[in-house]
């Protein structure tokens, strides 16, 4: 059995984590993505040796100083002989050979899968990343590089961008001139950037079935602009897993992101539930967040309705090891539970007595930029900081927008923003003025870009990058603040 370790993207916890990989997490990731993949053929046929659209990236691997191999889950798992037998099994295979996957250079990978499903449009049968995130970021590209590519669909030839010569021998092995797809490529592309791009994949791939990515969790912000792409193709939430292992598998492809359950696989670790009851009416209590804990209850004792976090003991030697993940039984199958993910449990926002989570920023953030849709502006993406070196601390909330948003309509989502926080430990705080009003800061094009450049070059891998939702990473608040362009202070609770 041979030992390896994964390090996570740190996004979440703000810190790297190392775990260990073995022979048995390639195969239970082999087994997961075969199982799902039964399921969503029911409702989704696809066509036999058909191709896939996959935006999948490895980062660089590294070594201890006892000689194991360090890198992400999925470098580990592009690189294993699983993924080459998945392809086999499931009989879908993607368009970019592992020299554009495994590259290192997210930015270069993006243009080739790009480009290769361009080229293999009329075989594509669905669309997929690990996450939501990277779908939006290379349609995000896609309306910059449409131009670039479709010449080099006419020409057969590669962008200079593309400077590292094994990618680019990978390429060009695979790609010949054809004019006719580059010029039809070319009329629907200038359609659609007339429509702001709306419908993009139905147009460009006709015979796609579905999109399909993590979509639950931090990824629900992005559901918005991918279902603009996405037009009326189906979006299909993929299975529920973390760094540590595999959890639960997707059984109705059909039910959409926001509904969707998750059927625990019970092989894949040994699990347990702690009973999470919330806080009733007792608003000022000391525990960390809001929710008080019960005694873990194994598998098979679960309940429907009830709200647990869970707690995994893996075949690769961790021992009861909290997620952190907030879920809820919603039901059965074949005996084992169906869960639906509910939030992270870490509090990310808090000064005073005040307990938010990021589920809480999400709704928040989703009220505020609804107003945006009155000067034809939307949200890109965004992050939060919660100051307390200023006195009285506060919360900052950094939007990146696409589009032009006049100072009034920034104003009212600030203010919008800041009433729309219903922790009565904020709002107590905020009528007390013993927490100050939200912040909004506008932040300039490309800057979240920057923070991923930040991360990846710290070794995470564009396949597993998740926005922070709030952050005291000094690195990252460097970023936010030099590339702030206006600040609005909310007036929410002026008297």
């Amino acid at each position: 059995m041979f030992v390896n370790f994964l390090i996570s993207s740190g996004t979440t916890e703000g810190r790297q984590k190392f775990v260990p990989f073995t022979r048995h997490s390639a195969q239970t990731t082999l087994q997961i993505f075969r199982l799902a993949s039964a399921y969503r053929s029911r409702v989704y046929p696809t066509k036999e040796g058909g191709r896939i659209l996959e935006f999948i990236y490895s980062s660089k691997q590294f070594k201890t100083k006892g000689g194991l191999t360090v890198g992400t889950a999925t470098t580990h798992y592009y690189a294993s002989q699983e993924f080459k037998i998945k392809q086999e099994k499931t009989k879908s295979f993607t368009c970019s050979p592992q020299e554009v996957i495994s590259s290192g250079d997210h930015k270069q990978s993006t243009y080739c899968h790009l480009l290769l499903g361009l080229y293999f449009s009329d075989q594509i049968e669905f669309i997929t990343s690990t996450f939501a995130y990277s779908v939006v970021q290379a349609f995000s590209a896609f309306e910059e590089l449409w131009k670039e590519l479709c010449f080099d669909i006419k020409e057969g030839s590669l962008s200079r961008r593309i400077t590292l010569p094994k990618v680019r021998k990978a390429v060009l092995d695979i790609i010949l001139s054809n004019p006719s797809l580059g010029l039809k490529m070319e009329e629907i592309c200038e359609e659609l950037e007339g429509k702001n791009w709306l419908g993009l994949i139905p147009r460009i791939w006709p015979n796609a079935k579905y999109v399909y990515s993590i979509m639950t969790g931090s990824m629900q912000p992005y559901l918005k602009k991918l279902r603009h792409y996405a037009g009326d193709l189906p979006l299909v939430s993929a299975e529920y897993g973390s760094t540590e292992s595999w959890i639960g598998v997707n059984l109705d492809p059909c039910l959409s992101p926001e509904k969707v359950t998750f059927a625990v696989i019970p092989t894949f670790s040994y699990f347990e539930f702690i009973p999470l009851y919330r806080h009733k009416q007792n608003y000022c209590n000391s525990a960390p967040d809001d929710f008080i804990e019960d005694e873990p209850v194994p598998l098979s004792q679960v309940k429907v309705g009830q709200e647990y976090e869970i707690i995994l003991t893996t075949f690769t030697g961790l021992y009861r090891n909290r997620l952190g993940d907030v879920v809820e039984v919603a039901g059965f199958h074949n005996g084992t539970p169906k869960l639906n993910f509910i939030c992270r449990r870490k509090l990310i926002l808090t000064v005073n007595i005040d307990k938010n989570t990021e589920k809480d920023l999400q709704i928040v953030v989703e009220r505020g930029s609804e107003l945006l849709s009155k000067s034809k502006a939307e949200l890109v993406d965004f992050t939060s900081h919660a100051d307390v070196k200023n006195q009285p601390g506060h919360y900052i909330i950094y939007w990146e927008i696409k589009g032009e948003a006049d100072e009034k309509i920034l104003r009212e989502c600030c203010r919008e923003m800041d009433a729309s926080f219903v922790d009565h430990g904020y709002v107590v705080s905020r009528r007390t003025n013993s927490i100050g009003p939200l912040e909004l800061r506008i932040v300039e094009k490309g800057t979240f870009k920057k923070i991923l450049d930040y991360f990846i070059g710290n070794g995470a891998a564009l396949s597993q990058f998740k926005t922070p939702r709030c952050t005291s990473n000094q690195v990252i608040l460097r970023i936010l603040n030099v590339c702030t362009l206006s600040r609005f202070h909310s007036t929410a609770y002026d008297h």
